[in-house]
């Protein structure tokens, strides 16, 4: 700016504005320029530049620093003069990048990268950094990462398993009276946040209750904790529920973990399987579920954790309070409000809604298409006690979508001992003992046939009958004589 004269007088003032222009001009390159080379002292490490010959055209201070050297002396020098072992002459003429490598520079070993700059395809000029000051502190950085991805990958895992939620109220399929009631329990529940006790037989599915009270809520995007209190060894019960701090005992954690509760803050608790709970973990269960507070094992600091509880058992807890094998105080806690689960065989008329939900889950999920069931096979699955209720149904029909070859279900593709089970049928009062044989009768023929792809001879042999003895009760039974 100093070489632009400031006698402007004989100008004109075109020539005036286009010298203020032209100042403006020079005072922003200016600019620019210091506050790149402010940027580029603040490098960390070193940083240096070289023209494509290898000449240094950029010296930062940090670098000069490290080299003990004054960073306006190397201007202009070539960069084998000033530092050991270096490549960026290499680099400047291959034009190829190097990340990452150890250079050794004043006797010791420190990680560089030499990266060139181009224009049009062509080296202009190449930038050198210094990464770390030495394989330690790369090794440092590296298990710094591995505590990180080690305790990411633990979380991830957590927050997995309990976000792992997939029913909602509308995964609760059914018309009967007993249905609809439950429904409107799970409603008024979601509604509040006090203890639920879910009761019922097994794999009537108090899970999906659970889960649908949970995702009806204010705490649906919270954390829904499923606790097996079945599952839990007794040594390791504390350090499950609450967790443990860094070097709690031996074979923990470094970094120590959270506990069940401490993950279900904001959320929900699911104490599955609560009748399963050893008498003498349960004092240490009540005490949290009234603090709402604790420490990990071996840690100090007190931890506050805002959850909600839902329970769920098989059993019959007011007789395990008889028998001394539950707590009365615990009991209390939970069961404040209560939802019962009536078995399957209690509500009949879910059985075929339930099963067509389950058949659309199943092909969704793992065989692909729509599957139908005849009237005959809807009879059988209706006639059926289902003792291990929805679990068991749906355990059967996967069973069934396995071998199936067809979109249709008939009752010979439903396993036998559901055809062979006796019928609730009736006649006055006395069991129609004829229609029993018959169908028993018929259910082995089918079986015989399936099991040996139709082949009369060998579905003969198999049932201890001559071959013209099949054809007769086959045509007795109206089962089609298919061509071998």
């Amino acid at each position: 700016m100093d070489n632009i004269p400031d006698n402007t007088m004989s100008l004109s003032e075109k020539e005036k504005r286009e010298l203020i222009n032209l100042r403006e001009e020079v005072k922003e390159i200016s600019e620019q320029l210091e506050r790149s080379n402010l940027v580029f002292n603040h490098i960390e490490n070193g940083a240096l530049v070289t023209d494509p010959d290898g000449f240094i055209t950029h010296f930062n201070k940090p670098y000069a620093d490290y080299l003990e050297v004054d960073a306006s002396r190397l201007i202009g020098k070539h960069v084998q003069d000033v530092i050991d072992n270096t490549r960026m002459h290499i680099v400047a003429k291959t034009g190829q990048p190097e990340y990452m490598l150890i250079q050794e520079i004043k006797g010791k070993d420190l990680i560089v990268q030499r990266i060139p700059i181009k224009k049009n395809g062509k080296v202009e000029a190449v930038f050198g950094q210094i990464m770390f000051r030495g394989v330690q502190e790369v090794h440092s950085l590296s298990k710094k990462l591995d505590m990180m991805e080690t305790r990411v990958k633990l979380y991830e895992e957590e927050l997995t398993s309990l976000r792992n939620t997939r029913y909602t109220l509308d995964n609760i399929k059914g018309n009967s009276k007993a249905i609809v009631q439950l429904k409107e329990e799970v409603v008024q529940a979601a509604s509040h946040n006090l203890p639920v006790l879910i009761t019922g037989e097994s794999g009537t599915g108090k899970e999906v209750i659970a889960q649908a009270i949970h995702h009806t809520s204010q705490r649906r995007r919270g954390s829904f904790v499923r606790i097996n209190c079945a599952a839990i060894p007794r040594d390791l019960f504390e350090s499950e529920l609450f967790g443990y701090a860094k070097g709690a005992f031996t074979g923990a954690s470094s970094e120590g973990k959270p506990g069940k509760f401490e993950l279900a803050h904001g959320g929900t608790v699911f104490l599955d399987e609560i009748g399963e709970l050893p008498i003498e973990m349960q004092p240490k269960l009540l005490r949290i579920l009234e603090e709402r507070e604790f420490e990990r094992v071996g840690g100090t600091k007190l931890i506050n954790a805002d959850f909600r509880v839902i329970a769920a058992t098989n059993q019959n807890l007011e007789d395990m309070l008889v028998k001394k094998h539950f707590r009365k105080d615990l009991f209390f806690r939970l069961n404040v409000m209560r939802t019962e689960i009536p078995p399957l065989r209690e509500r009949p008329e879910d059985i075929i809604p339930i099963t067509e939900y389950l058949l659309e889950q199943i092909s969704k999920n793992v065989m692909h298409g729509e599957f139908h069931l005849t009237a005959e096979a809807q009879k059988v699955l209706l006639t059926y006690d289902w003792p291990g209720n929805v679990r068991e149904l749906y355990n059967v029909l996967e069973r069934t979508l396995s071998g199936l070859k067809e979109s249709t279900i008939h009752t010979r593709d439903l396993p036998f001992y559901l055809r062979s089970s006796p019928k609730k049928k009736l006649r006055g009062n006395q069991w129609d003992l004829r229609e029993i044989i018959d169908q028993s009768e018929k259910n082995a023929l089918l079986d015989a046939l399936s099991l040996t792809n139709n082949i009369k001879t060998h579905a003969a042999r198999l049932l201890g009958i001559d071959r013209t003895v099949l054809y007769r009760k086959m045509k007795k039974h109206d089962i089609p004589i298919k061509e071998e």
